[in-house]
């Protein structure tokens, strides 16, 4: 009987000691996975950007912080990527189209960065941003030619790139949004562009 009673209590404090240390690694079982814990982590406290020199689709050059005091949504591509690249485009397509004209480019606006660099070149750019309806000046596709500044970015990003055996790459997808204040303030799903573009109006 003395067995099988301590049997119990062990197994009990397992249960409460195991629940405890799931509900703290997953914030309150809020975080079961890497994207989620992500999410979460830029909701609670919003990150800042490390700076980084962009080359746009007409091979001008230009900082991230250019866009301080404009609310900034950041997509991250590469150009020859036929699938989830696609639906990321069509996605930011429905956000422009949602957004009031006169506050596009004065206070908010769009960029798709790509992490293929060294063979997205600026027509590449400009291709890409043609077949999704981007206009080269609300809506922007470019590149960070600097390695370095280019892994800071997907760092403070959380964007996981790997190369496949194709010549392609496997990546996280998600609708970035950048504050006034260059912080990364949320991270949202691509299939609900609609809810993301609605929330900019709210900000604006």
């Amino acid at each position: 009987m003395k067995t099988l009673a301590r049997t119990a209590l062990v197994t009990t404090l397992v249960t409460v000691l195991g629940t405890g240390v799931l509900w703290g690694g997953t914030d309150g079982f809020t975080a079961f996975t890497a994207e989620t814990a992500r999410r979460a982590d830029i909701l609670r406290s919003p990150r800042p950007l490390p700076a980084a020199v962009l080359e746009d689709q007409d091979g001008r050059v230009f900082s991230l912080d250019d866009y301080r005091g404009r609310l900034l949504a950041v997509e991250f591509i590469y150009t020859r990527c036929t699938t989830i690249c696609s639906s990321l485009g069509a996605a930011f397509r429905q956000i422009r189209d949602r957004l009031p004209p006169a506050a596009l480019g004065r206070d908010v606006a769009l960029l798709s960065i790509s992490f293929d660099a060294e063979r997205d070149d600026p027509a590449s750019l400009k291709a890409y941003g043609r077949s999704h309806g981007a206009d080269g000046e609300h809506w922007r596709i470019v590149r960070v030619r600097d390695a370095a500044q280019l892994n800071a970015l997907l760092t403070a990003f959380g964007i996981v790139v790997i190369a496949d055996r194709f010549g392609g790459f496997e990546h996280n997808a998600a609708i970035h949004l950048v504050g006034r204040d260059g912080r990364l303030a949320e991270i949202a799903d691509l299939d609900a562009p609609l809810r993301f573009a609605d929330k900019l109006r709210e900000a604006l």
